[in-house]
């Protein structure tokens, strides 16, 4: 197959922004109240906040200093109304467990952020429409040091953002799997299980996690592993951010870095249908060394001339063999696009980032950053089976829908291959539950900046609706959705409960709680 011009690196690379990352992880909040229960704020008065401040080594943001108004914005622009009460760069582990502390003595809600990229705004501290009170914000993004053992185990802070994870790990020689966007912090994808574009050869991101030192509500700071403090490991999992405490990093078992060879396949529109019933049983009985994802995208903006459908991902084995790895979809349906080529591990990476040709010091939206922010609205499922026909026709039809919402830069439908090694573990050996799917979903719709997110949420739910006879009530609890209703069983299946307990065991007077 033909390299990739640069114009098609772009596409794959934009392809796949939205997988497991860039509108991605869920970092939830946290209140001193009974879970799920509302609570009234108790301001801390002035002295109570200079008290607070003298006990950190990070520095405590209120919403006078200068540097308030950039530090208190997340990923997802319409969330940029948030006016937390503080926000703690938290440079410690001691940091975090003063702040809990502060938190419970005067009732102040807390706010968690990794990335900065929870769906529902969970960890803006307080912005409109997210039913989350002015909150400190815990901002765990300066604890984003990297170091890799003699062993191959590598210690991640968990504020690291992907992007500086990946440029660490590569230039030892060593890997994990994990999501594409640049920004994603590592503790909100890896809690809420970690889909990525190595995932069905590496596992998901919590897979390879050994360790994870995390703060817990009484403010002791704690190791859990497979041998000490089990059940909070087996928890933390694959079971959400921020219900149990707040990470402060995770030891990983790597694995050598390997070479990856990019792909990107596109067909006409009108063979969506043919593409989508070749693709769901291909990809199943593929070489777990492949990964793949299908999207169905459209929208006014992108794609003015009608939506469009491809397929972008990877292969570990050797490039020559890629063409006889992807004959089984693309005998069934020649696509008109059918390009690749093969980097190295950082620099694929750096590819599915968007960081090509950039520094990674300027591969983020903060100030010097060369990314920008974009506005989205997304939720998701589980696809625990293939579709039938009257499945595939809904999925084509609510793709073909973007293009009728007026003010859309792109909208539909990402199709993320599960299988290989993540159906090597049981569904309750992690609290990742999903382990027989075949595939996340996310639905997703980008819109300009300061835009109504309404009806952009509509069309990326009523997508969600519209699928539910056909995929159920799964969904991914790192593409979080405040509407849906039982979160709990929708994000957790039969592992619901075991969570709950564990919840109950950790944190038994509810300081950790968010809106769903």
């Amino acid at each position: 197959m033909a390299e990739l011009t640069r114009r098609q690196a772009i596409l794959l690379a934009g392809a796949t922004l939205m997988l497991s990352g860039c509108t991605a992880p869920a970092t939830p909040t946290a209140s001193p109240t009974a879970a799920g229960t509302p609570t009234s704020v108790k301001t801390a008065t002035a002295a109570d906040w200079q008290a607070f401040a003298a006990q950190l080594k990070g520095a405590l943001v209120l919403p006078a200093d200068a540097d308030y108004a950039q530090l208190k914005l997340v990923e997802n622009p319409r969330f940029d109304d948030a006016q937390p009460l503080a926000i703690l760069e938290a440079s410690s582990a001691d940091d975090v467990a003063a702040a809990i502390t502060f938190a419970t003595a005067h009732a102040v809600p807390l706010a968690i952020r990794s990335g900065g990229h929870s769906y529902p705004g969970y960890s803006a501290g307080g912005a409109s429409g997210t039913d989350v009170p002015p909150s400190l914000v815990v901002d765990v993004r300066p604890l984003n040091q990297v170091t890799v053992a003699s062993d191959g185990t590598a210690t991640i802070g968990a504020g690291a953002a992907l992007a500086s994870v990946y440029a660490a790990l590569s230039a030892e020689g060593r890997a994990i799997g994990a999501g594409s966007c640049a920004t994603v912090g590592v503790a909100g994808l890896t809690l809420g299980g970690g889909v990525g574009v190595l995932t069905r050869t590496f596992g998901l991101t919590c897979d390879q996690v050994t360790a994870i030192e995390i703060v817990t509500a009484d403010g002791k700071v704690v190791t859990a592993s497979a041998t000490n403090e089990p059940e909070l490991f087996w928890a933390l999992r694959g079971g959400g951010g921020g219900h149990l405490g707040v990470v402060t990093s995770f030891t990983f078992q790597t694995q050598a870095a390997p070479t990856v060879t990019m792909f990107f396949l596109s067909w006409p529109f009108a063979q969506a249908a043919a593409v989508v019933e070749a693709w769901q049983s291909w990809m199943p009985q593929t070489d777990p060394g492949l990964w793949s994802t299908l999207k169905l995208l459209g929208g006014p903006v992108k794609h003015p001339t009608g939506p469009a459908i491809t397929m972008s991902g990877t292969w570990l084995g050797a490039p020559g063999q890629l063409a006889a790895q992807l004959a089984g979809l693309t005998n069934a349906v020649k696509p008109s696009t059918n390009t690749s080529s093969t980097h190295d591990y950082g620099q694929a990476m750096a590819i599915y980032a968007g960081c090509s040709n950039i520094a990674v010091a300027q591969c983020n939206t903060g100030p010097g950053g060369s990314l920008k922010r974009e506005s989205f609205g997304a939720t998701s499922h589980i696809a625990q089976a293939p579709l039938d026909a009257a499945g595939i026709q809904a999925l084509i039809g609510q793709a073909t829908a973007a293009g009728q919402v007026g003010g859309m830069i792109e909208g539909g439908v990402s199709i993320d291959a599960l299988g290989g090694q993540v159906a090597k573990l049981g569904a309750d050996d992690t609290a990742f539950p999903w382990r027989d799917a075949l595939a996340t979903v996310q639905y997703t719709a980008t819109f300009e900046n300061g835009a109504d997110p309404a009806p952009f949420d509509a069309y990326a739910r009523g997508f969600r609706q519209a699928m539910q006879p056909h995929w159920g009530d799964g969904a991914y609890v790192n593409y979080s959705d405040a509407s849906i209703t039982d979160p709990d069983t929708a994000y957790f299946g039969a592992n619901k409960e075991r969570l709950q307990a564990a919840r109950k065991k950790y944190d038994p007077s509810g300081l950790f709680t968010q809106p769903q």
